[in-house]
């Protein structure tokens, strides 16, 4: 590569900063990745059509979206309309609840949780507010990094993932790049081959001789890394150019940094209907909720798709972290949360930087996405008891209020899963149209600010999906917690299977286990 050249481009990339939404947009997902590509693996990209198939695109509309969104406000208005003409049924229902013990119990604990909820609502607006992510700093103050990719049935994704993050702004002698096919049975092994064909020396891949699961693939990176920071990033993510150096900038500024968020988007958004919900969910999750963890500098997971770490920090409870169990049983899932805990546990602080984005594959279907939440949960269960054990000792020092209420916070949840799910079907049971119209005005109210947070940070058009998935969740996946509670001893990622296409390749057991 031209080196001059590539300086160059990168001294106008930083000249330029953050000029104009529109124009990157226009050019397409991989357009802000452009300027920073050697001509070959611009090429590689390109070389099909101008937008690769599997990248965000302008796309032909789903005929499903303006009647889910129309079903959405239809539902909504309705819901309040007859909210509105049943006010006297639910002054009765209010009236005998104050006149009768369990009435006047349920109405005090009910009052108790909304006055927390709405408190800790406004102490996170609070932090958000203040919350301002770390700016990058120089080349010569960048740590050397070692960024852990690993694998498993992803096929051409992977290839996209690795070629994103060797374009990244970041000097090339400070970055080890590590692959990790974990046993793949599709063709993964041949994206990450053709990757190293393109990236040489700049990329190590390496394969598992059978799927042990990811925590056992980023133990392999671990391992070999000589980085002194770790990024993690998951196989099926694309990131930004600045993403890396934003992510690992913290370490640099704040000594206590042990661990770092990134800030997570949906890349799939104009796939599917569920992927445009979650795009509207996971800009609250992260860009507000994780926000205020970090002003907090105690964000409760680094994420999968884009986390980073310390090294002295990950290799202390590295033994601890690979051998962890649950109810006798080795754990499986979870590994973010985990290792996010035993930083924590270890006295080092947590952040998250908004600045860094990565853009990263959701579920499709109905049937993925409970999946995928139940897996969520049950690392939340084990995870919480986990963060029990040491959220109350003097674990850190300076002030450890604000991971105590989170950590209540995140209890309370779980302990009231079971409460609120069998009054939710008494409440069916007795006042059927009550509880359906109740239910859905509250939605109205209480996801108006997700709308309002979306609309104002992104665009108003797709805001509205908020409405939409607070619909699906409280209707279709309220089972999800009280389930995952009572299976948290199970095993199993349940969404790693090989996905059915007629694009998938036979797994060649005869490949090499050896570096490439």
């Amino acid at each position: 590569m031209n080196t001059i050249k590539l300086k160059q481009e990168r001294n106008t990339i930083k000249r330029s900063g953050n000029s104009s939404k529109n124009s990157k947009q226009k050019q397409g997902l991989f357009g802000f990745l452009r300027p920073t590509y050697h001509q070959s693996l611009q090429n590689a990209f390109f070389s099909r059509s101008k937008k690769p198939k599997n990248v965000i695109r302008k796309a032909k509309q789903n005929p499903k979206v303006p009647l889910v969104l129309l079903a959405t406000f239809l539902l909504l208005a309705g819901a309040t309309y007859t909210f509105y003409i049943l006010q006297p049924q639910f002054e009765q229902l209010h009236f005998e609840r104050l006149n009768s013990t369990g009435g006047l119990i349920f109405i005090t604990i009910s009052l108790s949780l909304f006055l927390f909820k709405g408190g800790f609502f406004l102490y996170n607006l609070f932090l958000y507010w203040q919350y301002k992510p770390v700016t990058s700093v120089s080349d010569d103050e960048l740590p050397s990094c070692t960024v852990i990719v690993p694998a498993y049935n992803e096929g051409k994704l992977v290839w996209e993932t690795l070629i994103s993050i060797a374009a990244s702004l970041y000097p090339e002698d400070k970055i080890q790049l590590i692959a990790i096919d974990d046993g793949s049975k599709d063709d993964t092994w041949h994206w990450m081959k053709k990757a190293k064909s393109q990236l040489g020396d700049r990329l190590a891949i390496y394969q598992q001789p059978k799927n042990k699961g990811k925590r056992h693939a980023l133990y392999r990176g671990f391992n070999l890394g000589t980085g002194d920071v770790f990024v993690t990033i998951d196989s099926d993510s694309i990131v930004k150019p600045d993403t890396l150096r934003n992510l690992v900038s913290p370490f640099v500024t704040h000594e206590k940094c042990g661990a770092v968020a990134g800030n997570v988007q949906v890349l799939n958004n104009q796939k599917a209907i569920i992927p445009r919900m979650l795009n509207v969910s996971f800009v609250l999750s992260f860009e507000f909720i994780r926000s205020a963890q970090g002003q907090l500098e105690s964000v409760l997971c680094t994420p999968g798709a884009l986390a980073a770490y310390r090294r002295e920090a990950v290799m202390t409870c590295l033994p601890e972290w690979i051998n962890q169990t649950f109810m006798g049983q080795p754990s499986d899932i979870g590994e973010d949360r985990a290792m996010t805990n035993m930083i924590l546990k270890q006295g080092y602080h947590v952040m998250f930087q908004r600045n860094a984005v990565v853009l990263t594959n959701v579920p499709e279907n109905y049937t993925s996405l409970y999946k995928m939440y139940i897996r969520w949960e049950r690392s939340n269960v084990r995870e919480n008891i986990m963060m029990s054990k040491f959220v109350f000792t003097p674990f850190r020092e300076g002030s450890k209020l604000g991971a105590r209420l989170l950590f209540v916070n995140q209890w309370l949840k779980v302990l009231m899963a079971y409460p609120f799910t069998l009054l939710m079907f008494v409440f069916i049971a007795t006042q059927p149209l009550l509880f359906v119209s109740s239910t859905l005005f509250s939605i109205l109210l209480f996801s108006s600010f997700s709308v309002f947070f979306y609309a104002v940070r992104y665009k108003l058009s797709e805001s509205i999906w908020a409405y939409s998935y607070s619909i699906l969740y409280t209707f279709g996946l309220f089972w999800i917690t009280p389930y995952a509670i009572a299976t948290a001893g199970k095993r199993g990622w349940l969404t790693r299977e090989l996905p059915v296409n007629g694009n998938t390749v036979a797994y060649d057991k005869n490949l090499s286990t050896k570096a490439a």
